[in-house]
């Protein structure tokens, strides 16, 4: 029995999209699963774009996602010779001949002749496809200047490298009909092809930098980690069965088939995808959800080394529902200074209210007056002052939020006060009602 290899051909050209990347991730899937091989291929014969930094993105986004492959890239531009060879090969053959294309004088391409006859493959995913011979043209396989172009290169490379199956984006369809007649003139039994869904927006529009982080760096660099990403883009057209979504590498190689992939375009979803980031936070080792913390506080100048060993725990325990990217964590930035913003709207809202700040008043004097400074008895405190003064509970607790975060939105109030401690409450309470008295 042949053995399965699949390949990830990228042409390097910038950033890595999703797209490609999700192409990847199927050939991986499916090769681990088959207990083949994973292969890689550079195709950088576009040497104006294809510079080293790109091919760098390609490699760093595949390590990042722990696509590991099994033999050394090969790069596209070291195979012209070969490239050439077979082109000369399929003119000797007569399925091709030499045109002044186009009647420039600039010299003569080399045509690949089409059979001259329907023709059909059977795809793995979307099933049996078939064009009439009518619309299929022949088409160029060596520029006038001697470079071979991408339907031949492609496909000498896929034959040299024995590539079983090509599992590539729909969009390359009708490059599979050329691609499959270039195989059989070379002599050889074309690949199985399996074509993916397009991943579109909401509104059925192919995904793209408009919708948001389109590229696998643009995903990192927000604080995506590269488990949750892989996961997600697995799942966007393949369905292992059942409810399950979380899921790690090995088990999705193991389920992984062509008959649970869809043929609909997947819709990408950046909400489910924050979604099954912070499950994956949740689920690292308390020590690794620290240090990224820490790490993102750093950059932004929000850490100090004389906070107490175990306040950075602290405070992700409190905000570990609100936090489903490390660099959130900077958005916190009043757990970690005193020189934290206020947001104008919640001030006008929160405190410039009527009555907000001679309640502010209130709950410092209370505070200020509580022997045990907890989330238990700063919420009972409130409460009990909420049935003196006869008012709703959100009469004092907003003002309290935004006098002591510079903000109306945050996590469970009674925990944040815990957290900062009875002394620094109170003086950002003093802070806010000397800032608003006005």
């Amino acid at each position: 029995m042949t053995q399965v290899r699949t390949r990830f051909a990228p042409s390097p050209t910038g950033q890595v999209h999703i797209g490609n990347i999700r192409a990847a991730i199927y050939n991986w899937l499916f090769a681990r699963h088959e207990g083949g091989q994973f292969l890689l291929r550079i195709e950088d014969t576009d040497r104006e774009r294809s510079t080293p930094a790109a091919v760098q993105a390609v490699l760093d986004a595949m390590a990042w996602l722990g696509l590991n492959y099994d033999e050394t890239p090969v790069y596209q531009s070291t195979q012209t010779a070969t490239h050439l060879a077979a082109a000369e090969q399929l003119l000797k053959a007569g399925h091709a001949y030499k045109e002044d294309k186009g009647g420039t004088g600039k010299g003569e391409c080399i045509i690949f002749r089409m059979p001259g006859t329907d023709m059909g493959f059977h795809d793995e995913i979307k099933g049996d496809l078939a064009k009439k011979a009518a619309d299929m043209k022949d088409f160029v396989i060596v520029r006038s200047d001697g470079t071979p172009v991408f339907h031949l290169a492609n496909v000498v490379d896929d034959l040299h490298m024995n590539v079983t199956h090509i599992i590539r984006g729909d969009d390359h369809v009708e490059n599979t009909y050329r691609h499959v007649a270039l195989f059989r003139a070379l002599g050889a039994t074309p690949p199985k092809y399996a074509h993916l869904p397009m991943i579109v927006n909401a509104q059925g529009k192919p995904y793209s930098k408009r919708d948001g982080a389109a590229y696998v760096g643009d995903f990192r660099a927000k604080g995506y980690l590269g488990e949750a990403l892989f996961n997600y883009l697995a799942l966007l057209g393949w369905s292992p069965g059942g409810d399950r979504e979380l899921m790690g590498r090995d088990e999705m190689a193991r389920l992984f088939t062509f008959d649970r992939v869809q043929s609909s375009a997947a819709q990408f979803d950046l909400v489910k995808l924050l979604w099954m980031n912070g499950e994956y936070m949740r689920a690292l080792p308390r020590e690794q959800r620290e240090a990224a913390c820490r790490a993102v506080l750093q950059e932004r100048g929000l850490w100090s080394e004389a906070l107490p060993a175990d306040y950075l725990g602290r405070v992700l325990d409190v905000m570990a529902e609100r936090i489903k990217l490390f660099t959130e964590i900077g958005d916190a930035g009043y757990f970690f200074t005193e020189d934290f913003p206020f947001d104008e709207k919640s001030v006008q809202k929160r405190l410039k209210k009527e009555g907000a700040l001679e309640a502010l008043a209130a709950v410092r004097a209370t505070y200020a007056a509580l022997a045990e400074f907890t989330a238990a008895s700063t919420e009972a405190a409130l409460r009990e002052l909420c049935t003196a003064r006869n008012c709703g509970m959100g009469d004092l607790v907003h003002p309290v939020r935004v006098s002591v975060s510079g903000t109306a939105v945050g996590p469970s109030l009674f925990h944040l006060l815990e957290v900062l401690g009875q002394e620094r409450t109170l003086a950002r309470m003093d802070k806010a009602l000397e800032k608003f008295k006005a």
